[in-house]
């Protein structure tokens, strides 16, 4: 790819992202929109490139999340959180897959389908708490919580739909084969991390602002990330493991200063690519059943917020605000749209984009949102309030 065409998508990523978040809208709505309305202009080998540069910068991403979870920090979440998390997946991913296939999708687009509505935008829902300053609210306490359990269960979900891919089919043989993947990948890097990288805390830290440790840093993220790739798994859940790996030597903050501005440049091309990969030239196939799916993603998530908060200790108004705050999907999804075929990618980037622009505008007006619905049920059902805290 020429320099300066380099220099021109730099220079519209710019623009996108300066001008989406003077209207408080995710940069990376802007950059699907951007590849979709240039898709026109790139020719097969430029968009090679763009997905090359983009796949590094979605690696870091991976990598990144898993640098934010020491093993304790995962294990202690996963005990609070269990229980709300798999309620998540049940209804977004399960209910979504068996409600895309029963509507004709077939095993593996279904699959993708429920895979795209699983999980809420973690970078999206971040942005947003820290924006509007709920994010030391009990509530959102509990979607950080959520959403680091969605976080661990997604590369893991990437990797049985990359292996389902290579295997050609989902099957019962294809399954279990990638469990046992899934499983050694997985218990080797935290043998890794406790025996070997917990040593490395004095080393690392030592060392931390020499210029060679970006080296050593980015050689242990692509390193995992072949070992995924060698074993037919996502390099998704090797980047993650990664930088799992990596926080047991407790220097996670000073490698993502190094690590957090090749990501940043290197990541909205992956989004850019994506939204060029989606083609409309044979219209959105099923716009019924797109509707459907979507008004169910949506209140899917309302119920988790809802029931789970309650699970969680939340009470009545604090889990009605996170129910109307986990709407918008993001990169999680746009991940595994990208495994689709050209057709379920427009299908799949319809819903990312109408979710997400939902999902955003619900979150900014959870609380209004939250207190009217409480004053129509207590109203409805007063006895359901009789119990508990209400404030």
């Amino acid at each position: 790819m020429e320099y300066l065409l380099i220099g021109v998508i730099l220079f519209l990523f710019f623009l996108v992202n300066f001008f989406f978040q003077k209207l408080h809208i995710p940069p990376l709505l802007a950059y699907i929109l951007l590849g979709i309305g240039l898709a026109f202009f790139i020719d097969r080998e430029m968009y090679d490139q763009l997905e090359n540069i983009g796949d590094i910068g979605i690696m870091l991403l991976f990598f990144m999340l898993g640098l934010h979870y020491p093993l304790n920090h995962l294990l202690n979440i996963s005990r609070r959180i269990w229980q709300v998390g798999t309620m998540d997946v049940l209804l977004n991913f399960g209910v979504t897959f068996l409600l895309a296939y029963w509507l004709g999708f077939g095993l593996f687009g279904s699959f993708i389908i429920g895979g795209v509505a699983y999980a809420s935008s973690s970078s999206i829902t971040f942005k947003m708490m820290e924006d509007t300053g709920r994010d030391k609210t009990p509530e959102g306490e509990f979607k950080v919580g959520l959403l680091i359990f969605e976080d661990i269960v997604a590369p893991v979900m990437v990797s049985f739909l990359v292996g389902f891919s290579l295997e050609g089919e989902i099957s019962g043989q294809a399954i279990a084969l990638i469990s046992v993947r899934v499983v050694l990948l997985i218990t080797a890097s935290v043998l890794i991390a406790l025996y070997g990288f917990r040593k490395l805390e004095l080393f690392v830290n030592r060392y931390l602002s020499r210029d060679f440790m970006p080296l050593f840093t980015l050689a242990v993220a692509f390193a995992v990330a072949g070992i995924a790739i060698y074993l037919d798994l996502s390099k998704l859940l090797g980047a993650f493991l990664a930088g799992v790996i990596l926080s047991e030597t407790r220097a996670s903050s000073g490698m993502e200063r190094f690590i957090e501005p090749i990501k940043n440049v290197t990541l909205p091309f992956f989004f850019f690519w994506f939204g060029a990969s989606i083609s409309f030239e044979a219209g959105i196939s099923a716009p019924s059943l797109l509707l459907v799916l979507i008004l169910w993603g949506l209140l899917a998530k309302v119920l988790v917020g809802l029931w789970g908060g309650r699970i969680y200790g939340l009470t009545w108004k604090g889990s009605l605000r996170a129910a109307f705050s986990l709407g918008q999907r993001g990169e999680f999804s746009v991940v595994i749209a990208a495994l689709g075929d050209p057709a379920l990618r427009a299908f799949s980037g319809i819903y990312i984009l109408v979710t997400a622009m939902i999902g955003v505008l619900n979150f900014h007006r959870a609380p209004e949102y939250a207190e009217n619905t409480y004053l129509k049920l207590k109203k409805v059902l007063p006895g359901l309030f009789t119990n508990g805290k209400n404030l």
